[in-house]
C-alpha cells in the first residue's frame, strides 16, 4: 500500500515507512501474523513497540461509530491520556480488548501518535497533519 505518507505492504520485510502525525519523526510498522497474540510492531530508531494487530480494524470500527473527528492525544505510558482521545480509547477497559492495545509493558502508550498513520497508509482513516493537536476520522 502506498500514499502520502507510507509506503510498503506491512510485512517484515516490505514494512509500512511512515511518519508521525506532525510529519517530524519517521518510523516502519509491519504485521507480525505469528506473534501470540498478533502484533503491529512499530521501530522507532532503536525502539520497538508492539501492538494488537486487532487495532486496526477495532480503532477503525469505533472511528466509524464515532462518526466525527477525533483527538489522537498521545502520551507515555506512564502520562495519563487526555478524555475522549484515540490514546484515551487505546488503553481503555472499555474497548474491545478491555485494557491497552499497546504490549510491551513500558512501551504500552504513544497509540495515538503511532497506530493513526497505519490507517491513513491503508485508506481507513484521514488524519490532520499539523504541529500539534492532530485529529483523525474514519474514511468509510
Amino acid at each position: 500500500m502506498t500514499n502520502a505518507n507510507g509506503s510498503g505492504s506491512g510485512t517484515r520485510d516490505d514494512p509500512w515507512l511512515l511518519k508521525t502525525p506532525p510529519g517530524t519523526s519517521e518510523y516502519q510498522m509491519y504485521r507480525d501474523e505469528t506473534a501470540d497474540p498478533p502484533a503491529l510492531v512499530c521501530v522507532v530508531g532503536k525502539t520497538t513497540l508492539s501492538y494488537r494487530l486487532s487495532c486496526i480494524d477495532d480503532l477503525h470500527a469505533m472511528l466509524v461509530a464515532h462518526g466525527d473527528w477525533m483527538a489522537l492525544g498521545s502520551a507515555d505510558e506512564q502520562k495519563p491520556a487526555a478524555e475522549g482521545t484515540v490514546e484515551a480509547w487505546g488503553r481503555s477497559g472499555d474497548n474491545p480488548v478491555g485494557g491497552w492495545y499497546g504490549l510491551k509493558k513500558g512501551l504500552r502508550g504513544r497509540f495515538g501518535m503511532y497506530v493513526p498513520p497505519v490507517l491513513e497508509a491503508l485508506g481507513l482513516a484521514e488524519l490532520e497533519h499539523n504541529p500539534r493537536n492532530n485529529r483523525m476520522r474514519a474514511l468509510s
